[in-house]
């Protein structure tokens, strides 16, 4: 009994030991040995003004709350530059990692891989198919952007004539919810009709040959969609090679510093504006939480805008950066 009773003392001292330690051990929320003051993000691509601009919000909420915020981004918007970039990254341990998925089913396994390493896994732009990775997603409500695309557009066009969407990739989940909220929004204009998608595969010149053809087969086509910034500059190569340009009428995507000078000279009509910033710095706050083992909001929109030339001055907050 005497050593039953030592044994049962010993294994007392070893388990509140063993809690003292893990109090005093800094590494909060769980994140195993992983830096829980450190916060990666990893953005869909590399010198993109929509991603520096959430990067600028990310690092100056990250400062404010106290951690390390480090940027890495991949050179091409694909699954297969991104899944590198993320393995180094988890091969680092930070605490938690912010990311925009390239691709809504290519990038799960290597995110699984990342929060299996332990890594709280915060979605900001775009997210993935699977919900079950991800402790958070922070994004544009982007159907509701394409729905106010199709309103937008309705008023430019006089609330007739066939129009087009230029998506970027398929499988891009902001991308795609855009071009479904506009194609929703716009049977509720009978004298309107939608000629569909088209993909360019994130490349302008693919854009302006969909405008050639589609302008080929439909020359009374009134106004075009475009999703991300390869498809508005192609279109409007399209539409100014045909000697189109102001007379179908454009609207964009973004308000990055290229696309707020096509507004100001009038290539594109109107350009729906997101806050990639504010994006950025809620998807710190939820990572934060994340480590701190706070709740965390499992999904979180934020609004956009529609800016025209009309009122581009009064709207300037919405500019995106190019640089921090």
């Amino acid at each position: 009994m005497r050593v039953a009773k030592r044994t049962a003392v010993v294994f007392g001292v070893m388990v509140a030991a063993g809690a003292l330690l893990a109090g005093c051990g800094g590494k909060v929320g769980g994140s195993g040995g992983n830096d829980a003051k450190k916060i990666v993000l990893i953005p869909g691509v590399a010198n993109e003004p929509f991603y520096i601009s959430m990067q600028c919000g990310a690092q100056e909420e990250a400062a404010k709350l106290g951690y390390k915020l480090d940027t890495q981004a991949p050179t091409q918007f694909d699954a297969g530059a991104q899944t590198p970039v993320l393995s180094s990254v988890v091969a680092n341990k930070p605490g938690a990692i912010l990311i925009a998925p390239t691709h809504a089913t290519a990038m799960a396994n290597p995110i699984k891989q990342a929060k299996d390493a332990g890594i709280k896994i915060i979605e900001v732009d775009t997210a993935l198919g699977d919900t079950s990775i991800a402790l958070s997603s922070i994004s544009s409500d982007n159907k509701k952007g394409g729905q106010l695309a199709a309103q937008t557009l309705a008023k430019l066009v006089g609330n007739k004539g066939p129009v087009l969407v230029i998506n970027t990739k398929a499988g891009t989940s902001t991308t795609d919810a855009r071009a479904q909220g506009f194609e929703d929004a716009v049977k509720s204009f009978p004298e309107m009709s939608s000629l569909g998608v088209q993909y360019n595969n994130n490349d302008a010149a693919q854009a302006t040959s969909i405008v050639t053809a589609t302008l080929a087969a439909h020359p009374d086509l009134a106004g075009i969609f475009a999703t991300n910034l390869s498809s508005a500059e192609g279109a409007a190569a399209g539409l100014r090679n045909a000697n189109k340009l102001g007379q179908v009428k454009l609207v964009g995507f973004d308000a990055s510093p290229k696309q707020v000078e096509d507004l100001k000279a009038g290539t594109v009509q109107a350009l729906i504006a997101q806050d990639p910033g504010g994006i950025g710095a809620k998807g710190v706050d939820q990572a934060a939480a994340a480590l701190e083992g706070k709740p965390v909001t499992r999904t979180i929109q934020t609004d956009m805008i529609a800016i025209t030339q009309a009122d581009m001055d009064a709207n300037s907050k919405y500019f995106y950066k190019s640089k921090c």
